[in-house]
């Protein structure tokens, strides 16, 4: 597990102060995506892996004065970053590993997570992990702002049959975690997957 973080950490450290400024256009696509989640005033949401904030101002619009919104990140930089472009008024900002969310069981209503699937070292465990934060009948969002194609494409790789985020390997997954897969969206400008937390 050591090993895996510290790859992650190393990975996002090193692009944690130019990260905004290499995807400026992102912002509506975030936007779309939160209000897709279906969140209610007063609700709790914690925004998985949520880097530099960008989904945190959303979130806040989405579940108002009475909700609650948390943002958990691995890096610290990636916090700083976030706290640095001011998106963290109204948040509650948290150092920590979705392995290991320190949450109780059931106290949230939502997880909202982008880019984050392809980054989990135990991609069910780390599922069961949102699950077991979320109440039942809660919502998941997997989302990343450019579709799987789109992403491959600027990473310079092909997409294979094994790719997680294909719908065949992802719906299953998320079944064998605790969540029912009820949306599944890969367009050239967007990647959303949406799940219900099962009893």
């Amino acid at each position: 597990m050591a090993d895996d973080h510290t790859h992650v950490q190393e990975f996002f450290t090193a692009r944690a102060a130019d990260w905004d400024t290499r995807f400026p256009d992102d912002g509506p696509a975030y936007a779309a995506a939160v209000t897709a989640l279906g969140l209610r005033p007063g609700d709790a949401v914690l925004d998985a892996g949520c880097g530099t904030g960008r989904a945190l101002p959303y979130l806040r619009d989405a579940v108002g004065p009475g909700g609650a919104v948390l943002g958990a990140d691995l890096t610290p930089a990636m916090l700083e970053a976030a706290v640095h472009a001011g998106r963290h008024r109204g948040a509650q900002l948290l150092i920590a590993d979705v392995a290991r969310l320190p949450v109780a069981d059931g106290a949230l209503d939502a997880v909202f997570a982008a880019g984050l699937i392809a980054h989990l070292p135990r991609p069910g465990e780390n599922l069961r992990e949102l699950a077991r934060a979320v109440k039942p009948g809660g919502l998941l969002a997997l989302f990343h702002p450019i579709g799987r194609a789109a992403l491959a494409a600027r990473q310079g790789r092909q997409i294979t049959p094994e790719d997680l985020r294909a719908e065949p390997n992802l719906r299953p997954l998320l079944a064998g975690s605790g969540w029912r897969m009820t949306s599944y969206t890969d367009e050239s400008d967007r990647f959303l997957v949406l799940a219900v937390r099962g009893d």
